[in-house]
């Protein structure tokens, strides 16, 4: 399969399989596959949100904390109102024990959705910054 976004063979059709496919992988565990097919996706469709933020989850799921910020950044400069994105922003710097953005990021999610896992999260304190 081509990796590239302009290959021949690549349609609109094939992108929302991938993406699906993505989703599949990620949730059988199996994220560095899903950031394989999540990169066509985005060459092709870099505007994107929903798969930057199935690709930052992907990232997260790997362990690959920087890439996950990045991407979890980028979907907040164009959703700043997406509480979820905040949330994982948020765990992605307390996994790299960064409390202070961390904790700024859940209290933002918690503020956008009162979901009890983000209330609680909001509260956290320095003792709580090796859960994640």
């Amino acid at each position: 399969m081509p990796q590239n976004s302009g290959s021949t063979g690549r349609t609109p059709e094939t992108h929302v399989i991938d993406f699906r496919a993505a989703e599949h992988l990620l949730a059988s565990r199996d994220p560095r596959g899903a950031v394989k097919l999540l990169d066509g996706v985005i060459d092709a469709y870099p505007e994107n949100t929903a798969a930057r933020l199935l690709r930052a989850r992907a990232f997260f799921a790997a362990a690959q904390l920087r890439p996950a910020e990045l991407e979890f950044s980028i979907v907040l400069e164009r959703e700043p109102d997406n509480a979820f994105a905040h949330f994982a922003l948020a765990r992605t710097y307390q996994r790299q024990r960064r409390p202070d953005p961390a904790r700024r990021h859940f209290r933002l999610a918690a503020a956008l959705d009162p979901n009890p896992e983000y209330l609680k999260a909001a509260r956290f304190d320095d003792s709580q910054d090796d859960e994640g």
